[in-house]
């Protein structure tokens, strides 16, 4: 069942100027510091991950928005900050009708979510250039975002 769509580079920038202005900036705030705005992974991961669902005859995948908790050991820099985390789904019926299970399998004896996280967190992993050769997180275009008594900043 497909129940998305693609999209244009107008589509784009308001969705991703509304999450600025609505939920970024406050979140920034609340954390002390420039919250994520993305998170990057390779076609390759992406494809292993894919294939990966496949064999375990997931049907589908779920992008969960999370957050690393403040003690996060692998990647310090990334405490506090939002991320995605991709789980495979398996749809099944129920008396309440079709849902998307998170799929699980066996792995070292034990059952596993299988699931897929830690990409390039932008910030504070930001840089290189784009196609249009521009650089850092806003390179989709600025955001004035107003910070009341605080003045303002461009994202």
């Amino acid at each position: 069942m497909k129940v998305g769509s693609f999209v244009n580079k107008n589509h784009v920038d308001k969705v991703i100027r509304t999450y600025k202005k609505e939920r970024w900036v406050h979140n920034s705030n609340r954390i002390g510091k420039e919250d994520s705005l993305s998170a990057w992974f390779s076609i390759e991961e992406i494809e292993e991950f894919i294939a990966m669902c496949k064999n375990h005859n997931a049907d589908g995948i779920k992008f969960y928005f999370a957050a690393y908790p403040e003690d996060f050991a692998p990647k310090p820099e990334y405490a506090g900050r939002q991320t995605i985390v991709m789980v495979a789904t398996k749809a099944k019926e129920t008396e309440d009708g079709s849902m998307n299970k998170d799929v699980y399998y066996e792995k070292d004896g034990a059952s596993e979510i299988l699931a897929y996280n830690v990409g390039n967190l932008c910030p504070p992993i930001c840089g290189g250039p784009n196609l249009n050769g521009e650089t850092g997180i806003g390179s989709l275009g600025a955001t004035i975002i107003q910070k009341g008594d605080n003045g303002f900043f461009v994202i």
